[in-house]
Formats: structure tokens, sequence, C-alpha cells
């Protein structure tokens, strides 16, 4: 058996009761640690918490080279652990298939996810969000650009973007490094963005959510990561007040 398990936002407390038992009477524990994080524990944490050893899982680990983990789960218990949600910002329908073709029986226990935590931190509507896109660092002679046109045609199409900002091993996106490229692909365009929210350590305590311009958002302290962006469309009025409420709009 394989089971996906969401762990949520931000800390320990944010896995469900249905996904701890998971946990509890799994065999192996797998963590994939690349696509989002939990800033509010670690992995000691979280050892000490589910009594067991967990296996951290990279890139290649999980989109190239699943033999172990299948291998297990053809035997036992196996439990992959996900930030947020499994099959939703962090999707893993490749290994699923994976097992299913094996013969492995899979199941997923879901987590609160960040798509649809932006829509209560920062009152846009969640039926008018489009096609998300993520903004990685800029490489020696690659600059991304892709992010900047879903970011067009959704707004042409009058909806939101919810942007993710890159996660490396060492090094987390902020929103003003997220910002000045988008701000530098659009002087390129010859477009400009209106309109930014930036939204950071989302499940903590204590979020922060600042709306405004970039020259706002290169300036203000959003704090220690996670970060993400939204870039809305058009307001609807109740969507403006909330940002003016809650935003700092």
């Amino acid at each position: 058996m394989l089971t996906f398990v969401g762990l949520g936002l931000y800390d320990l407390d944010d896995v469900s009761l249905k996904g701890m038992h998971a946990i509890e009477e799994a065999d192996h524990v797998y963590l994939e640690s690349y696509t989002s994080r939990l800033m509010g524990t670690d992995l000691a944490a979280m050892e000490k918490r589910y009594g067991k050893p967990v296996h951290i899982l990279k890139r290649e680990d999980v989109e190239q080279h699943p033999e172990s983990v299948l291998a297990a789960a053809k035997t036992g218990n196996v439990v992959f652990l996900t930030g947020g949600d499994p099959m939703v910002s962090t999707t893993h329908s490749d290994i699923r298939i994976r097992a299913a073709e094996q013969g492995i029986s899979t199941r997923i226990v879901h987590g609160a996810s960040i798509a649809s935590a932006v829509c209560g931190l920062c009152g846009l509507q969640n039926y008018r969000f489009g096609k998300s896109c993520s903004v990685p660092y800029p490489a020696k002679n690659w600059f991304p650009k892709t992010p900047f046109e879903t970011i067009k045609a959704n707004q042409k199409a009058d909806l939101h973007t919810i942007v993710f900002l890159d996660i490396q091993e060492n090094r987390y996106m902020s929103i003003s490094e997220a910002v000045e490229i988008l701000e530098k692909l659009s002087a390129e365009d010859g477009t400009r963005i209106h309109l930014y929210v930036g939204i950071a350590r989302a499940g903590s305590p204590e979020p922060v959510v600042i709306a405004g311009s970039a020259e706002k958002m290169v300036k203000a302290d959003f704090g220690s990561p996670l970060h993400i962006l939204v870039i809305p469309a058009q307001l609807h009025p109740v969507e403006e007040e909330y940002l003016r409420t809650f935003a700092d709009l």
C-alpha cells in the first residue's frame, strides 16, 4: 500500500487525524522535500512526533528513481508525505500511476493546500483563478519568461493568478525577488502589472498579507519564508474591500 499524505501548510499540527493514523501504521515513511516545505518544523521534530525514521526524497528520487519507494510499498505500508495537498500544488500523479501499473494499492489523505489558503487570506474569489505559474531563479544565460505569459493570459481573461516562488536546496525566493523579476519582464513587454498581493507563512499563527504596487512590495517586510504571490485581475467590490481590510491595500 502506498498512501499519499498531505501535511498541510506550516507545522506538525496541520496534518489531519486520518493522515496521522496512516503515518502511525506505516512501515516506511518518506518525505518529498522539493516542492514545498513546512517551515514551522524540521526533520528531527517530525521523527520525534511520528516515532519512526523519515526518509528524505529529492526530485530525482521521485521523478526518475522511485524504485525503492515502490518496492517497499509492494510488501508493506508506505506513507509518502508532502507539504500541502499531495495532488494539488504538489502533484505526484506520475508515481501513483507507476504504483497502479505494478499492482500496488494507493490512496490519498488530503491536506490543506496553498491553492485554497490564498483565497481565505486575501479574499480573492476562488472561482476567478486561472492557470497558476512558477517563478524560478534566473540562471546564467537564461531568464524565465513563461510565468509572465501565463499572467498576461489570465489578465486578458479577467482571472487571478497564483505565482509559486522558487524553492531550492538552501534558499527560498522572496516576494521582493519575484516582483523584481516580473517587473523586468513586464517592462520588456511594454505592459504593467498594476497590483500584487504577497502572502508569507500561510498557515502559521501570524501570516503576513500585503497588497499594493511593485514599489510597495519590494519595500515591504514579509519576514521569513515561505512566500507566495497573487496577481489579481479586475477586483470585485467585495474583493477590494477584503484587501483593504486585511491586506493594507
